[in-house]
């Protein structure tokens, strides 16, 4: 299928829809300059093992350890700013197109766009908490509170240390999302998956869970994944390209 003919096929798909949801990963970011995890030479994992920094286990044991790797994302992702890919699922829910944006990506890039109905299944780098007295500092409140301990370890009041609201590995995803995620894919008619390999379980289960109740799933994303092969649309392009020529197709008269 020639790119006019897939957003085209597209667009008629999200106008035929009564439901749609967007499954948004970390290439839906890659244009507001943040590394997508998987890149051979630029991805977040590239030169490190996330178990030695990124584990629960880590920021338990060793968290000057653990926040000299996440202090740096913290400060990285704190700067970003949405792109025009996080503009077109804004428009698309304001025009009653898009019920909801499930994301892997904890940045706040979908938030700071403007979407409304949101869930954040990795959790947001929005806050951080402490485990040890349940007090919440947002995300401003903990870079300086990084910056100015010795050791590098952004402290409650209490002098215990933070943990960024994410989820890390070893840890469960919230469950709450991860039931509201499932709830959306069972009932949408159309999947729209942007920039995930769909390769990170459960939530490379929702394209599945999305075929098997009789919807369909589109893909716009760069790379392959699991799914091109029961895709009923495949874009491959850059995500703000794409998703930009589909509500220009979309508010055509």
């Amino acid at each position: 299928m020639e790119r006019a003919q897939a957003i085209e096929r597209l667009a008629d798909l999200v106008r035929a829809a009564r439901s749609v949801v967007a499954l948004t990963g970390a290439g839906i970011s890659v244009p507001s300059g943040i590394p997508d995890f998987r890149s051979p030479a630029t991805g977040l994992w590239a030169n490190v093992d996330p178990m030695e920094v990124a584990h629960i286990e880590v920021w338990r044991t060793d968290p000057a350890r653990f926040w000299e790797f996440y202090g740096s994302r913290f400060q990285t992702l704190g700067d970003t700013r949405p792109n025009g890919a996080h503009a077109v699922l804004v428009e698309l829910e304001e025009r009653g197109l898009l019920d909801a944006v499930v994301t892997q990506n904890i940045d706040m890039l979908h938030r700071a766009a403007g979407t409304r109905d949101l869930i954040e299944v990795h959790g947001t780098i929005e806050h951080a908490s402490c485990l040890s007295c349940g007090e919440r500092h947002p995300l401003a409140q903990t870079r300086v509170r990084l910056d100015v301990d010795p050791e590098g370890i952004p402290r409650c009041d209490c002098g215990r240390p933070l943990k960024p609201d994410v989820v890390l590995f070893g840890e469960m995803l919230p469950a709450e999302a991860i039931d509201r995620a499932f709830e959306l894919a069972a009932r949408a008619d159309l999947l729209l998956c942007i920039g995930s390999s769909l390769e990170v379980h459960p939530v490379a289960q929702l394209p599945g869970i999305t075929l098997r109740a009789g919807g369909e799933i589109a893909i716009v994303t760069q790379g392959p994944t699991p799914y091109d092969h029961r895709a009923a649309v495949k874009l491959d392009g850059d995500v703000v390209t794409e998703l930009e020529a589909l509500l220009a197709a979309l508010v055509v008269p």
